[in-house]
């Protein structure tokens, strides 16, 4: 495993946390939204557009840029956060978060929003936009890659291997999905609503290059992306294992805040909780 700059870690970790407390303030104040699955994909997302991706917030139509797909796209809110913390539009606007006329809705919407790529919310669709992207880089002669991140219940939905087996005949190396690997759906359990492990084996049985990595280690995250972009003729898959509603303890493999907004007691619980955890970062 690669050395990574101390300072670069501590740096992101801390990126993560100003994330999760804008999302939980911008749930509350919209009392809607989905907590859960949010907070556990800050990690990925924080590290994949601070660190890794090659993107511009002043041109985000720009060609040659990466591309990021939120396939799960109830996680929006910290795609939204991670936007508007890079500069892609006024932090202000994370406040206004469902309001009517408001720019940033449930579901990201790419005709409205800089920096969206692809309007998402029907589960299961992500990944076939992500392969048309990719192959259309390759055509292009581009040098850009696609990252997608997908939910493990949302692998439930059948297009979803429809896509995987047409990225690995394609041979679609310049294409990365993450998978939020958290155990909870909105029903439950992934185990008891319909069986996906093992996980390894049935994305690696579809063609596709396999990383298992601690979802919430910014240097696992660093070197799992690093592995998937110099893989030669293959799409690789990042197993993200994760805590839904990582960082807020009594959220943390909570099915309720799957899709339930924090009250008020909870709301000051949660951003008590984040602001200790940025202390301690800080070392104060």
């Amino acid at each position: 495993m690669k050395s990574h700059n101390d300072e670069l870690i501590k740096k992101l970790n801390l990126i993560a946390v100003k994330i999760r407390k804008h999302v939980i303030e911008m749930l509350y104040k919209a009392k809607s939204g989905h907590p859960g699955g949010s907070l556990s994909a800050v990690d990925a997302i924080v590290t994949l557009y601070f660190n890794h991706m090659k993107h511009n917030a002043k041109k985000p139509d720009d060609p040659d840029r990466d591309r990021f797909i939120l396939s799960k796209g109830h996680a929006v809110p910290t795609l939204y956060a991670v936007l508007a913390e890079y500069g892609y539009f006024d932090v202000k606007e994370l406040k206004r978060l469902r309001e009517i006329n408001c720019m940033l809705q449930g579901h990201p919407e790419c005709r409205h929003i800089p920096g969206i790529e692809a309007s998402t919310g029907s589960l299961g669709h992500g990944l076939s936009f992500a392969n048309g992207v990719a192959l259309a880089g390759k055509l292009d002669k581009k040098e850009y890659n696609v990252y997608v991140m997908l939910g493990d219940g949302e692998t439930d939905e059948g297009q979803i291997w429809e896509a995987a087996s047409a990225a690995s005949h394609y041979k679609l190396n310049n294409l990365t999905g993450l998978l939020d690997r958290n155990f909870l759906q909105i029903d439950g359990n992934t185990e008891d609503v319909l069986r996906l492990e093992s996980v390894r084996e049935r994305w690696s049985s579809f063609g596709w290059n396999v990383i298992e990595i601690d979802g919430h280690d910014i240097r696992q995250i660093i070197d799992a992306l690093h592995e998937a972009d110099e893989r030669e003729n293959q799409p690789t898959m990042i197993i993200l294992s994760t805590v839904k509603g990582k960082g807020v303890s009594f959220m943390e493999n909570n099915v309720d805040f799957h899709g339930v907004p924090p009250n008020e007691l909870e709301y000051k619980l949660a951003i008590r909780e984040l602001d200790t955890l940025q202390r301690k970062l800080e070392g104060i």
